[in-house]
């Protein structure tokens, strides 16, 4: 197995700057496995209660993004455009960045300031803010995480120059968030709709919940050819004693489990190796899911369409097949499908 194996062709415009709108407007592709190779079909994605069986269980992330974007200057004038991934200890963060040193003082908004102590094995700048406290200030002043390639496709499309736009504090950030921690939204939750909860209702599918908080672990490039030697970063998650027992007893009963997104899976297959669904569990999760992976608890998987080479890619292709995964990319990508976490949904069953 080979990262090279993980790649695809697309053109540029396929990458979606905007989430559908509605939310469950967005196009859904199903993908069947079993039997006689996979099957494909083409709906939308508010069809998606009835895809699914009376007594499925489908399991959420519900992980919020909070604003973890800011923007400054250097204390030499340039600019300071940093990514906070993680709070270490009061005042003191991991963040991204680039063109930064040791030593060096950032100033920001209503008098915040950070001196960068170290760059850490990561590759993270460790930054101690002059406050020990700034959530507040990220919520009045932070921006919202996008990804980068978002902020290009607007960009090239005559956006801002920073490739930002009004409403993207809402339209990155699923109904159902809860629990703040998230530098990037589990976008494979964008699409749901109050509505579409209502007719899962109907049809007589339960919902269990997780969180787990996404952090660098889930977008680190993967930089070895053989994907086996990349190691993920830990990320926090916790399944609250309900949610737990709502699994076990699907699980127990023959019922399917089904995941949105690929946090939601990782959380699932995490409990099902170790602490199992008898009670609440939290804790940290480094486990990278990659083809020959044995699924313990998910059953189906409503995922979005992921950039080659990725962690999650990689996840989707062990939960359908590498090659029957690439053949519904590159149908999907001739058929006018968007990508990546503002594009276009696939379930997986």
């Amino acid at each position: 197995m080979r990262l090279s194996d993980f790649d695809f062709d697309y053109p540029e415009t396929a990458v979606a700057s905007e989430p559908a709108a509605p939310r469950d407007s967005a196009r859904l592709l199903v993908a069947r496995r079993g039997p006689g190779g996979p099957r494909r079909e083409h709906r939308v994605f508010r069809d998606l209660p009835g895809l699914l069986e009376p007594g499925d269980c489908l399991v959420l992330n519900r992980t919020k993004v909070f604003p973890a974007r800011l923007l400054g200057r250097k204390a030499t004038g340039g600019k300071a455009d940093l990514l906070l991934v993680r709070e270490l200890e009061p005042g003191l963060w991991a963040a991204l960045s680039s063109g930064l040193k040791p030593g060096m003082r950032l100033e920001f908004a209503s008098g915040l300031s950070a001196a960068v102590e170290s760059l850490d094995d990561e590759g993270q700048y460790v930054c101690r803010f002059c406050r020990t406290a700034i959530l507040g200030f990220l919520q009045e002043h932070g921006l919202t995480p996008l990804p980068p390639y978002i902020r290009k496709a607007r960009r090239s499309r005559g956006a801002a120059a920073d490739g930002t736009a009004a409403g993207d504090g809402d339209r990155y950030q699923t109904v159902y968030a809860r629990h703040q921690g998230s530098i990037a939204a589990p976008t494979a939750g964008l699409h749901f709709t109050e509505a579409v909860f209502s007719a899962l209702k109907d049809r007589g599918v339960s919902t269990a919940w997780v969180t787990l908080h996404v952090g660098r672990g889930t977008f680190r490039p993967v930089e070895h050819d053989d994907p086996r030697q990349h190691r993920m970063l830990p990320e926090w998650y916790r399944v609250e004693a309900e949610d737990a027992a709502a699994v076990a007893r699907a699980r127990g009963e023959g019922r399917r489990v089904v995941a949105v997104g690929t946090t939601s899976t990782r959380t699932l297959e995490t409990l099902a190796a170790g602490p199992g669904f008898s009670s609440a569990a939290e804790g940290w999760t480094d486990l990278f899911i990659l083809p020959g992976h044995e699924f313990r608890a998910v059953g189906g998987l409503v995922t979005n369409f992921h950039l080659p080479r990725s962690t999650p890619i990689l996840l989707a292709g062990a939960f359908l097949g590498r090659e029957p995964l690439l053949e519904a990319y590159r149908e999907a990508v001739s058929m006018g499908y968007r990508l990546f976490s503002f594009g276009d949904a696939m379930l997986i069953l």
